[in-house]
């Protein structure tokens, strides 16, 4: 073999290495059972904040399930920051549907930020009557137990449990590719980071314990990030504690998609990583599958082997163990799955680019800037980042040992 063909064999080997861990470490995080001492705890009223902007595929199921928890004591806080906003009529079907609920409408615009749904959160927040408050966005479907889910998975050193959208409900080409990005992609690498200790919010669902926030200023603290999951995030981490996620994530019904509305989320998402985490952000360009595609089809050539069969065996690997990832964790399988995962895979690189080039993005019809790449700040940033994963790194893999022996 000549060096490139080594290069080229040596890079798929290592990514294709990495791509089944994450499947693996993926599947024992989500099987974690919850421990008895969780189950048999006392549960505290809790306030559930849920922000509301205009009317989400399934809508009416998401929020109705709001009322349908199997919890003893909670109360309902929705906000929204117009009277005139098209869910209005909606919520207040539910209230007379629910009348003995304990629920609100809050209504007011409180600009606090930049971030139209913090802002939305805001009167929620103060209005709230427990000490534990959960904020959950309106598209989150939420299980019966959803309450317990989340206390269950708080220990002595957490400052924050959240859970990743998990796509449901697909119709169409581009809402079954938003799964593929959303749950055996995102999800399982979100899952990595949480079995290694790394674990950071989502916005979908984050519960607080309110002097834990309070401590670090209160609900305006999460103004100081433009995505109020990477602020919870770093307040959580600078408070010495961690960030957890639910052993069993909620799903996110999704209805039809197009793909415009794929791509604009997903690279609102990437430019407010490569904003907020920007050491974490930049290896995601080894993350997909094309690359090491690629790579096997030079080595095939290099090799005389047939490519075709080459790459058809590597992308059966590839997207074969995503499949048995989402049967193992329970999610939406679809056979043509392989399919669209080739289709995100090939969208990563083309996201990637987009979100380093580019500083604005539009959320809910609000037009929004992250800040802008600054290589010089960025190395130095990164530097004792880089140290310090890699310490607990090799401090985590050591434990991990230690316990498969």
């Amino acid at each position: 073999m000549t060096a490139p063909i080594l290069a080229a064999a040596a890079f798929a080997i290592a990514v294709t290495t990495f791509q089944v861990g994450s499947i693996v470490i993926a599947i024992l995080r989500l099987r974690r059972s919850k421990s008895r001492e969780s189950l048999s705890r006392p549960f505290p009223p809790v306030s559930l904040v849920r922000p509301l902007c205009g009317i989400d595929n399934y809508a009416a199921d998401t929020l109705a399930s709001t009322f349908e928890l199997d919890y003893p004591r909670y109360e309902i806080l929705f906000c929204v920051a117009s009277a005139k906003d098209p869910v209005v009529p909606l919520v207040d079907a539910l209230f007379a549907k629910h009348a003995k609920a304990n629920a609100r409408l809050l209504v007011g615009d409180d600009r606090v930020s930049t971030n139209p749904k913090l802002n939305n959160v805001h009167k929620g927040w103060r209005a709230a009557a427990h000490q534990w408050i959960i904020i959950a966005d309106s598209n989150v479907l939420m299980p019966r137990d959803y309450v317990q889910q989340l206390l269950a998975s708080w220990h002595a050193d957490t400052g924050l449990v959240a859970s990743p959208p998990i796509g449901a409900s697909p119709e169409g080409i581009w809402a079954e590719i938003e799964c593929a990005f959303l749950n055996t992609y995102q999800a399982r690498w979100q899952y990595m980071a949480d079995a290694f200790g790394f674990g950071f919010a989502q916005g979908k669902t984050m519960l607080w314990r309110r002097a834990d926030l309070e401590y670090a200023g209160g609900i305006g603290a999460l103004a100081k990030e433009i995505a109020e999951d990477a602020a919870a995030t770093k307040i959580v981490r600078d408070a010495g504690l961690k960030v957890r996620l639910v052993n069993k994530p909620f799903a996110q019904p999704l209805g039809r998609r197009s793909g415009a509305e794929v791509w604009h989320r997903q690279l609102r998402w990437a430019r407010l990583r490569r904003a907020s985490f920007l050491p974490y952000f930049l290896p995601e360009i080894l993350s997909g599958g094309m690359l090491p595609m690629i790579a096997v089809a030079f080595v095939a050539h290099g090799d005389n082997f047939s490519m075709a069969l080459s790459v058809c065996a590597f992308a059966a690997l590839w997207y074969g163990g995503e499949l048995i990832l989402a049967a193992a964790a329970g999610w939406h399988i679809s056979a043509l799955h392989p399919l669209y995962g080739l289709v995100r895979d090939l969208l990563l690189p083309v996201l990637f680019v987009s979100a380093l080039c580019g500083n604005g993005f539009v959320w809910r019809g609000n037009e929004m800037q992250v800040a802008r790449v600054q290589p010089r700040r960025m190395m130095a940033r990164m530097r004792p980042r880089v140290r310090d994963f890699a310490q607990g790194s090799r401090r985590r893999l050591r434990a991990l040992r230690a316990w498969a022996s």
